[in-house]
């Protein structure tokens, strides 16, 4: 098949307006033309007056070979690349020691999926609970302040990005198509088609669950086992090598290839690790709030008079300013029609995330907006990051008044250094609730003076972004994992661990739902060819 790219059109048209397209850039007649489909479809808005999509194409002529001859000269139009993924190795018939995937997101998900699907009948544990009771358990906290420190927004069947927008996008390199795979598997589970096609796909809250729920039917089917309530509070290193691990009730598993996939917030976990003497170094991440505008607000700002066009749906923006003081301050984990919720997963902690569900059609928008920062802001060794990340939110549960609150200030007050005492036009969504008060004092200096100048120049950019009536709501701490489990570049094994595959967003190897189920495939495969003598043992450090 060919490829056809960047083919444009208005936003009103319709598959005949396509049909043309593609044979006027071929110059074929329809009888040429045997069929076609759309590979990808992204929005052009740079001129609010004249948004256009853009377009990605496979076409089936009646000759293709000929065509690429022709037009071997452009660029946008190529052969279609083989995209369909290929397992690496199947398991053998006499399997030693099962596989073990510590953790149930997105990554371990796709861990323990892979190697499933290979034969290698793995041994999948998670600490929190199967992802409806988890759910339940999490709305209860959000409700009635009732919070399970085993099963919340971050423990628990699917990981964080359960409870997010459901992101299917990511700027990982991905010359394997190891995304497309993902996109497949998730559209068996029963996400919509569109995810295939659509430049940034999204599936939301209440749609992941369930689909959760199938691909795990789908690991049992094949022969896996998954674990749930079975937090692994030991691992048992022998001579540089895994070789098994204890779980919290006391059960002890043996295995000698082991997928650490534990998520962000797993500080537990990561200080065990760390007591065992795996290599762990601390990592940068970034500090901040939950900004909320009304959705119209941004819809207007970057679609103009085409604000509401079914096609275009919810706006979404990603920004970034490089500050004077040298800190760059950014949007992330951007939910269009989306709400604010409590994220903690500790104790007397408060932190914000945020949540789209898959219509997107709250009355707010929200994003992160955070400021980068590295070791060197939090000296102390490789767990430093999280003492400063538990600072912070027992700092924020404080401001709030100790009862799970979160402290909220408008950004108008924020800029002036005023503190808030009432609620403009802007409803903050955060449930439990929010405490007005004044968020100078929460995190370090610099990050307010960062945010003071970013704020306005991302006005420039989109108008109203820094409205006096939105809203800042604290505090941001788990934008990524603040360590960073070292593994070897090769082989995936933990650089002083043999058999250890540390992996996803826990590990420091990935942001976000599609980058850490990539991830996953990538250790899966990496472990199965470990257990068949396919991959060789190297120290190369990444």
């Amino acid at each position: 098949m060919i490829r056809l790219t960047n083919l444009k059109l208005a936003l009103d048209h319709n598959e005949d307006d396509l049909k043309n397209i593609v044979m006027s850039t071929l110059k074929i007649s329809a009888e040429q033309l045997l069929n076609f489909s759309v590979f990808r479809r992204g929005i052009d808005a740079r001129k609010k007056r004249n948004i256009l999509l853009l377009y990605t194409i496979d076409v089936q002529t009646s000759d293709d070979e000929t065509l690429l001859t022709k037009f071997s000269d452009n660029q946008s139009i190529r052969l279609t690349p083989d995209m369909a993924y290929k397992f690496v190795t199947k398991a053998p018939e006499q399997l030693g020691s099962r596989p073990v995937v510590i953790g149930f997101g997105p990554c371990g998900l796709f861990v323990g999926l892979v190697l499933a699907q290979m034969g290698f009948k793995p041994i999948i544990l998670d600490r929190g609970k199967e992802v409806r009771e988890r759910t339940k358990d999490t709305f209860s906290f959000w409700r009635k302040r009732t919070l399970n420190t085993e099963s919340n927004v971050q423990f628990g069947e699917g990981g964080a990005g359960t409870f997010s927008d459901g992101k299917l996008y990511s700027q990982v390199k991905d010359k394997k198509h190891y995304g497309r795979k993902v996109l497949h598997e998730f559209v068996k589970a029963g996400a919509p088609e569109e995810i295939l096609f659509v430049s940034k796909p999204h599936i939301g809250t209440f749609k992941l669950v369930t689909m959760v729920e199938k691909m795990r039917a789908m690991i049992i089917e094949l022969g896996g086992e998954i674990r749930f309530s079975a937090r692994v509070d030991d691992l048992d290193i022998v001579d540089g090598k895994i070789k098994g691990l204890t779980l919290s009730n006391g059960d002890k598993i043996i295995s000698d290839h082991i997928a650490l996939a534990i998520g962000h917030s797993a500080r537990d976990t990561f200080q065990m690790v760390h007591d065992k003497g795996v290599y762990i170094e601390a990592k940068p991440f970034s500090i901040g709030f939950r900004i909320e505008h009304p959705q119209s607000v941004i819809d207007a700002a970057l679609y103009g008079n085409s604000a509401g066009h079914p096609i275009l749906g919810a706006a979404d923006y990603k920004l970034v300013h490089h500050c004077k003081n040298g800190r760059s301050v950014y949007s992330f984990c951007m939910c269009p029609g989306g709400t604010v919720v409590a994220a903690t997963s500790e104790e007397n902690h408060v932190v914000t995330n945020g949540m789209s569900q898959y219509s997107r059609n709250e009355r707010n928008a929200n994003s992160a907006i955070v400021v980068g920062i590295d070791p060197s802001d939090y000296p102390g060794g490789p767990l430093a990051g999280v003492d400063l990340q538990r600072e912070l939110e027992r700092a924020a549960f404080k401001l709030g008044g100790e009862n799970y609150d979160a402290p909220m200030q408008r950004v108008g007050d924020f800029l002036n250094s005023n503190a808030t005492t009432e609620i403009g036009v802007v409803q903050p969504s955060y449930k439990p609730g929010v405490k007005l008060t004044d968020l100078t004092g929460l995190l370090p200096e610099y990050c307010n003076v960062a945010l003071r100048e970013a704020i306005p120049a991302f006005n420039k950019k989109i108008e109203g972004f820094a409205h006096e009536d939105a809203t800042l709501t604290a505090v941001e701490t788990r934008t990524s994992s603040p360590i960073c489990i070292k593994r070897d570049r090769d082989n995936y094994q933990s650089i002083n661990t043999q058999g250890l595959f540390p992996a996803g967003e826990g590990a420091g190897y990935a942001g976000g739902i599609l980058s850490a189920a990539i991830d996953g495939i990538k250790v899966a495969e990496a472990m199965a060819l470990s257990i068949t003598g396919e991959l060789p043992v190297t120290n190369d450090r990444s």
